[in-house]
């Protein structure tokens, strides 16, 4: 029996594939070349449950592909919002994207049920393989991209290891030089979220170095890393040259205070210092004001129609309600979560007309620049009409 070597098309072959045109891939094709492919759009596909993974004995890694064989593109650390149909309503919420998009098959999120959390609860009770979910995203300005560094060290507590986890993996995947301090928390080891994972990049990475910290040991098991918490003595301990890297920090507000402190205090430059929230921006009326991009001030005075297209409704408005509002009140549903331009759930196409938006990382430049507005955020300065 004639075995065929396993080769790639000839170098010429390559050049000449019209990779553009989606003719070429049947449209049930599992393997397919990249270029084959396009990126995932969350205006248009939905999310297939492909596996699901007990990381610890009260957090999952839930694993996503879209259904028509396409790619994810987002930067390691980035959040996607998901729609999740939980008593006959929509409910939406924000997890960190806990893959690499060095990987781009697939996108994964990893969450915690939280005792007071029925969106996560839930998720762990009915997500089943197979099943289908909107998310909206990716975005979020708490990545790699926007700080590139030769030396970073990443601080996190808890499941706020998981946009730490994407960057390792993406700098791991990238191969050649990689100078990374990892320093996580949690209450005991078997709470530490990708231990084994990231212990088996380490072996092959010596760049990678890892420092556990726990708050207390787990019963009838050897605990030879750190007991305690965060400090500056640990901090010297694990990263003697902290000063020197890029500083990404997430985990629980008192945490990453906790974190801010000791480099306070050691005198840190804190330029270098990011952090995860998804807290509510404190922003009242004159400061937002004073925020506005093109000093744009929007004002109730003036008058404004929006028109929602694919429904067919219009509204009378006026200049300071939001495109959100407005659809409330003509009947519609578009998908919300944050309300404060974060999420990006609410992400809409603006037609015609023009908007004023100020938003918090819930939607990039490229989609601006294809007229795509976040509802919450963006009121009309015109007459305006929505693809909604």
């Amino acid at each position: 029996m004639a075995i065929s070597p396993l080769t790639s098309p000839p170098h010429e072959v390559l050049e000449n594939m019209p990779w553009d045109d989606a003719d070429l891939a049947p449209p049930n094709a599992s393997f397919l070349y990249l270029n084959q492919r396009r990126p995932w759009s969350d205006q248009s596909e939905l999310l297939e449950l492909m596996n699901i993974i007990p990381e610890t004995p009260d957090v999952k890694t839930f694993c996503f592909r879209t259904a028509s064989n396409n790619w994810f593109n987002y930067a390691p650390g980035q959040f996607v919002t998901l729609e999740l149909p939980i008593n006959g309503q929509m409910v939406y919420r924000t997890y960190t994207i806990s893959s690499s998009p060095s990987r781009p098959l697939y996108l994964s999120v990893t969450v915690k049920a939280h005792p007071d959390s029925f969106a996560s609860r839930w998720m762990f009770d009915n997500l089943q393989l197979g099943m289908q979910v909107r998310a909206f995203g990716p975005v979020g300005e708490f990545h790699l991209y926007n700080y590139p560094a030769d030396k970073y060290c990443f601080i996190s507590a808890g499941s706020g290891i998981t946009p730490m986890m994407s960057m390792t993996s993406y700098l791991f995947d990238r191969g050649g030089e990689m100078d990374v301090s990892f320093i996580h928390c949690a209450r005991r080891p078997s709470d530490i979220v990708f231990k084994d994972g990231l212990e088996r990049m380490a072996a092959r990475m010596s760049g990678l170095q890892l420092a556990w910290i726990v708050e207390e040991r787990d019963p009838h098991s050897v605990w030879a890393g750190y007991l305690g918490r965060i400090n500056q003595l640990v901090l010297e301990l694990t990263t003697s040259d902290y000063f020197e890297r890029e500083i990404f920090c997430c985990g629980p507000e008192p945490f990453m205070q906790a974190v801010r402190d000791v480099l306070n205090a050691a005198g840190f430059d804190m330029d270098h210092y990011h952090e995860e929230s998804f807290q509510t921006p404190v922003l009242d009326a004159e400061a937002a004001n004073e925020q506005d991009y093109d000093d744009v001030i929007p004002d109730a005075a003036i008058p404004a129609a929006i028109s929602f297209l694919s429904s067919g409704k219009s509204i009378a408005a006026n200049q300071d309600m939001t495109i959100l509002q407005a659809s409330i009140d003509a009947g519609l549903n578009i998908p919300s979560a944050c309300q404060f331009g974060v999420c990006g759930a609410c992400k809409v196409k603006r037609v015609s007309g023009e908007t004023h938006m100020v938003h918090n990382g819930g939607i990039s430049d490229r989609e601006i620049n294809e007229g795509y507005i976040l509802a919450c955020c963006s009121r009309p300065i015109s007459d305006v009409e929505i693809l909604y």
